[in-house]
């Protein structure tokens, strides 16, 4: 499998730590490496990540996830109950679909780019949605039944590799995250994991070098 992306892609990050989780050999391939409109051609919607398994492409990360949690079930990235795992996928589609796609760059040059928005006006839209995420997100682990280690069990899995690249773009983009313990509780248990740590945009080889 080749698993087509770029270093600062918290979807490809989400999916990177998805294959690690699960064991799973993979070769990394940055966009940039390819030629001009090949990823294009590969992938028609145009966003990443892709994996390209046996030349045939899957798009989306949320198909990607399902793809290896359906071909690799073990380890399975979801809770064995069954209600538990449809609130550990509910979690993680409000941050894919109500955060991430939201804030994303390409959504914030729209909005200056054909509106007008300027910069301050561009970050009260990316603080909007995802301080309501963010509210959501914590409020949901405070409801669990069960307090656990990671997001919803004693290990990490679905949720929680949505919401670690999730609270780091959210840093990027200067929002605050101490309103959030419960949140912040869970990523101190995942970042010290290999799954997570080499995942992240910084140990990917096309990482820009220091000048």
């Amino acid at each position: 499998m080749r698993l087509i992306s770029r270093w600062q892609n918290s979807a490809g990050e989400r999916v990177r730590i998805a294959l690690r989780l699960k064991g799973i050999d993979y070769t990394y391939i940055p966009v940039s490496s390819l030629e001009h409109g090949q990823f294009s051609e590969l992938n028609p919607q145009g966003l990443l990540p892709a994996l390209d398994v046996g030349g045939r492409i899957i798009a989306q990360s949320a198909a990607i996830l399902d793809y290896l949690e359906t071909t690799f079930p073990v380890p399975s990235l979801l809770p064995p109950d069954p209600v538990t795992r449809a609130q550990a996928k509910a979690f993680a589609a409000l941050v894919s679909s109500e955060m991430h796609s939201l804030t994303v760059q390409r959504v914030r040059r729209f909005l200056t780019n054909e509106y007008g928005v300027d910069d301050k006006g561009v970050e009260g839209w990316v603080h909007h949605w995802l301080t309501l995420g963010l509210e959501a997100l914590e409020a949901t682990l405070k409801q669990r039944a069960v307090h656990s280690v990671f997001a919803f069990g004693d290990r990490p899995g679905w949720a929680d590799l949505h919401l670690i690249p999730q609270l780091s773009a959210a840093r990027r983009l200067q929002c605050d995250l101490s309103p959030y313990p419960q949140l912040l509780e869970v990523e101190q248990h995942c970042v010290v994991l290999d799954a997570f740590r080499m995942s992240r945009p910084e140990a990917q080889p096309d990482f820009p070098s220091s000048p």
